[in-house]
C-alpha cells in the first residue's frame, strides 16, 4: 500500500528526483548526459528539444517504464515510490531541456525554475505571485536575480500544488485534466501530462529561432 503523502514528503521527492535526475542512476543518463546526447543531432535548438521532449512521450506511453524503476521502491525515505517514479521521470526532462538551453541545472535559483515547470500552466502564476514575470524565455540575467526567499516560496508553493494532486494516493492524478505533473493511469505516466510540462519547459529554458 502506497503511504499517504504529505508536503513534506512531496518536497523530500522533488529533492530526491533532482539529484537522481542530475546524478544519474544505475543505466541512465543523467539530465545532462541526455542534453548532450540531443545537442548533438541535426536541427535547431528547439527542433532538438523537440526531438527530445516526443521521446520522453513515448517513454511515458510505453507500460513497465516505472517499475523500472523499481529501485526507487527501497529508498530509505518515506516517499510513495510511484510518486517518486513520476517525479523522476519528468524533472529529469526539464532539467536536460534547461541545460539544451545553456543554463546551470546545479544553480539553486535554475533548480527551482525547474521545479516550477512541474505546475504547467499554472508555473506563470506561481512565479507572479512572488514577483517574477515571464512573457518570455528565462534568461541568466532573470534567473540570477532570483532571491534566496523566493526559491523557497517556489518551492513550497510546487510541493502544495503537487500535493493536491496526488489524492491521498501517492500518484500524482489529471482526473480534472488540470496540467500539473502527470498522472498515472492503469501503470501508465499520462503522456499529454508530459508533453505540455516539455513545451512550457521548452518556452521558458530555450530562446525562440
Amino acid at each position: 500500500m502506497s503511504k499517504k503523502p504529505t508536503h513534506s514528503i512531496v518536497l523530500q521527492a522533488l529533492d530526491l528526483a533532482y539529484e537522481k535526475a542530475i546524478n544519474g542512476l544505475p543505466g541512465m543518463d543523467s539530465a545532462e548526459e541526455l542534453a548532450r546526447s540531443y545537442l548533438q543531432q541535426e536541427g535547431t535548438l528547439t527542433e532538438r528539444a523537440n526531438s527530445l521532449i516526443r521521446w520522453q512521450n513515448a517513454k511515458a506511453g510505453s507500460s513497465g517504464f516505472i517499475t523500472g524503476l523499481g529501485g526507487f521502491a527501497t529508498l530509505p525515505v518515506a516517499i510513495p515510490a510511484n510518486l517518486m517514479s513520476v517525479l523522476y521521470f519528468q524533472v529529469r526532462m526539464i532539467a536536460a531541456i534547461a541545460s539544451m538551453g545553456g543554463h546551470d541545472i546545479r544553480d539553486d535559483r535554475v533548480k527551482s525554475m525547474i521545479y516550477a515547470c512541474l505546475a504547467g500552466n499554472m508555473a506563470k502564476d506561481i512565479l507572479q505571485e512572488i514577483g517574477i514575470n515571464i512573457g518570455t524565455r528565462l534568461t541568466a540575467q532573470m534567473i540570477g536575480r532570483i532571491s534566496e526567499s523566493a526559491i523557497v516560496a517556489i518551492n513550497r508553493k510546487v510541493g502544495f500544488l503537487l500535493l493536491s494532486k496526488t489524492g491521498g494516493r501517492g500518484a500524482i492524478n489529471l482526473g480534472k485534466a488540470i496540467p500539473l505533473a502527470g498522472g498515472i493511469i492503469g501503470g501508465y505516466i499520462d503522456v499529454f501530462a508530459t508533453n505540455l510540462i516539455g513545451n512550457i519547459a521548452r518556452n521558458a529554458f530555450i530562446a525562440k529561432e
